[in-house]
């Protein structure tokens, strides 16, 4: 093994000690307080609709029944 190779090498295990070392440092843990969400929703609908001559005639004359 040559010095560069060494070099390398210890280089790999230092970095694999110290990344080892960090994977405890991470932990999940549940909020206090639940939490909220706030939803600001609108609907809006519009109906569009078309009648044919006929049934607007046959409405026309028949507005008792409608």
């Amino acid at each position: 093994m040559g010095k560069t190779t060494g070099s390398v090498i210890a280089l790999g295990l230092t970095l694999a000690a110290v990344c080892a070392g960090l994977a405890g440092c991470v932990t999940l843990q549940a909020p206090d307080k639940p939490i909220e969400i706030n939803l600001n929703i609108n609907i809006k609908q519009e109906v569009v609709y078309r009648l044919d001559g006929e049934a607007k005639n046959l409405i026309k004359q028949e507005a008792d029944i409608f």
